[in-house]
């Protein structure tokens, strides 16, 4: 999913998967019947979600389960998600959580988080979210002006490519050593493979896949799920 398109949607829309690349059909549905465990809300959001013309943003449902299940493991009191879109990974996060937990969500689009709030509130999980519609950059300097560096334990990052590593930097100060950041959208359609194929977001994701495989400050492993997700453990104490 991305936070700022860009200029032409529907392109956009065609380089992302919301499935599992590689994988054949019969496999793929047999992958989900036996592992996918999706509580009715969040059937119903994707099913809305992949209606609208850019439904193809939305992460993949066995993608967001992998989200639920680390989160539920490191039992994060403060999240942060930069892009929302219409709220799939934040309510799977939120379902998630703990009771005294809470996200930090930012975005730009008052039209699909209208979506997002919607379904927060029914599953009665609004609470631990504070979205701000703002761009990201300026919503996480603002927390780390306010003293906030070093304060979360989780990140997702789903937004648009040539800030990732921008978001990535912030998000990294924002988070405590032995924090977690997941970042989607890193395998994109098997596009940074390819060395004849240059569009700005390509190459945003290919540059930025290499700088973070160079980053001694963290661990990393690409996880070939969706549209591929890099998990990054921050070093340190």
């Amino acid at each position: 999913m991305v936070l700022a398109l860009a200029q032409d949607d529907n392109i956009v829309a065609t380089l992302m998967s919301n499935r599992t690349l590689g994988l054949p059909d019969r496999i793929y549905d047999y992958l989900l019947s036996v592992s996918l465990r999706e509580p009715d809300i969040l059937k119903r959001l994707r099913a809305e979600t992949a209606k609208l013309p850019m439904g193809m943003m939305q992460i993949a449902p066995e993608q967001g389960q992998l989200l639920g299940l680390l989160v539920q493991a490191l039992n994060p009191k403060r999240c942060l998600e930069v892009g929302v879109f219409t709220g799939y990974s934040s309510l799977i996060v939120a379902l998630a959580l703990g009771p005294d937990a809470h996200i930090t969500a930012c975005d730009v689009s008052e039209e699909w988080t209208s979506i997002a709030r919607r379904y927060w509130h029914e599953a009665r999980v609004e609470h631990k979210i504070d979205l701000y519609l703002a761009p990201a950059l300026q919503t996480l300097d603002r927390l780390a002006a306010r003293g906030q560096a070093g304060s979360y334990d989780f990140a997702f990052i789903d937004a648009d490519k040539e800030n990732y590593w921008g978001y990535y930097e912030r998000s990294l100060a924002l988070l405590r050593p032995g924090g977690l950041i997941a970042i989607d959208n890193t395998l994109w359609s098997g596009r940074p493979a390819d060395p004849k194929l240059d569009d700005p977001d390509t190459r945003a994701i290919r540059t930025f896949n290499q700088r973070l495989f160079k980053d001694s400050r963290v661990r990393i492993s690409l996880v070939p799920v969706g549209d591929g997700m890099t998990l990054v453990l921050k070093l340190g104490t």
